[in-house]
This record gives C-alpha cells, structure tokens and sequence, in this order.
C-alpha cells in the first residue's frame, strides 16, 4: 500500500452540499430581504468555512450592521437543513468500504461547523471513516494544518509507519495538504474543474472515486 492512512475533505470530495448550503443561504437572505444569490455563487464562495461563505453572499460583508445575526440564523438553518438533498457523490460508498478493507485508516477534516459534520458523518460515514473534524474553538481552521494534526492523533496516526494522504477538492485543499506536510490527491468531480486546480498546483488527480483505491493502493 502506497498509503495507510487518509485525510479526506468532506464538501465537494465526499458529498455533494451545493444544493442545501445554497438553498441556506437563500432561506437566510430572503428572510432580511436582501438579493439571492444564484447556485453557482455559492459554489465559488465554497471551501474556506460558513462565515467565508456569507462574508461573500452578504452585501457589504461583515462590514453590514446585520451581518453577525444573518450569520447566526444561517448557521442555524443550515444545521436542521443540512439532510434535505445533500449525500454522498456516486461510488463514495463503495470506494471508502474498500478501503476500510484493506485496513486503510481514514478521518474527515471540514471547515463546516462541528455540529454540521457530526450530523452528516453520523448520516453517511460512521461505519467507514473512523474520526470527523469540524470548525470547533481553539482549532485553526484550514488550510492551516491544526485541524489534520488533531485528526492524525485521533486517528493515532502519528510517527514511523504513517503514510498519510490528504484528498479534496479546492485550493484550499492542496494548500492545507502542503502546510501538513503531506502529499494530495485533488478530485475533479467537486466545487472545483480540472483546469482549475492544475492551475493551483495539482499533481495527483483523480476523476472517479474508483480512483483513489487504485491511487493508495500503489497502481498509479
């Protein structure tokens, strides 16, 4: 085995959430009365954390008198929300149990809010990935490299004998792998194309699921 041990990405890697994190935001800023944004739009503004996220669909930002409300209420609608529509990209399921066969230890370190990420892997995951890591106070988010740290030791998977991997999606992605210290595998059929992520550095691509397996395993 190429790899032991991986660090994967949860939006845009391992479930589809465009549609719920857009129909969030949409919900929030209909409810102030001010512009929706299109589905598209929440796509780009996608990768780097919720407050990110609204920072760019709010106008004026956090620079809006009403912004820490409209943050609050999103974040609060997108948790009893975030099961509506959103669920694992097709052949995820099938990928992760294979790997979870040949003893592959995994985690999921996300910039969505911890309550969020415990309510999809517990939907989703809890009998594959192992460890799942969200936005939490005192954790710096990614692309810094606290919160990979934090799953590794959780994982107890630190020192001789790791070979660990990080798969997503995003810039942000390949920039968090890079400060961990770790190679990275970019998959194309996220919030981000090929094109784009080549521009960003990518080396490692994989263009179906199917893929990793064959990636870790050592047959690419």
């Amino acid at each position: 085995m190429r790899y032991n041990t991986i660090i994967w990405d949860m939006d845009g890697t391992l479930l589809d959430t465009l549609n719920d994190l857009a129909a969030a935001v949409n919900h929030t800023l209909r409810t102030y009365g001010l512009p929706l944004r299109e589905k598209e739009d929440v796509r780009r503004l996608l990768g780097n954390g919720v407050r990110n996220l609204m920072r760019g669909a709010v106008p004026e930002g956090e620079k809006n008198s009403r912004f820490e409300d409209i943050f609050a209420d999103f974040k609060a609608y997108y948790v009893d929300h975030c099961r509506d529509t959103t669920g694992p990209y097709e052949g995820i399921g099938e990928t992760l149990q294979r790997l979870r066969e040949k003893g592959v230890r995994m985690a999921v370190v996300s910039n969505k809010l911890q309550a969020g990420v415990d309510e999809l892997w517990e939907a989703h995951f809890r009998d594959t990935i192992d460890v799942a890591i969200g936005e939490r106070e005192g954790v710096a988010r990614k692309p810094a490299p606290d919160m990979v740290q934090l799953a590794l030791r959780e994982l107890g998977a630190e020192g001789e004998g790791v070979r660990a991997v990080y798969i997503g999606d995003s810039e942000v992605d390949i920039a968090t792998a890079r400060n961990s210290g770790l190679e990275c595998i970019s998959v194309t059929w996220g919030f981000r194309d090929r094109e784009w992520l080549e521009e960003q550095g990518a080396v490692t691509m994989a263009d179906r699921p199917s893929d990793i397996v064959d990636i870790v395993s050592g047959g690419r």
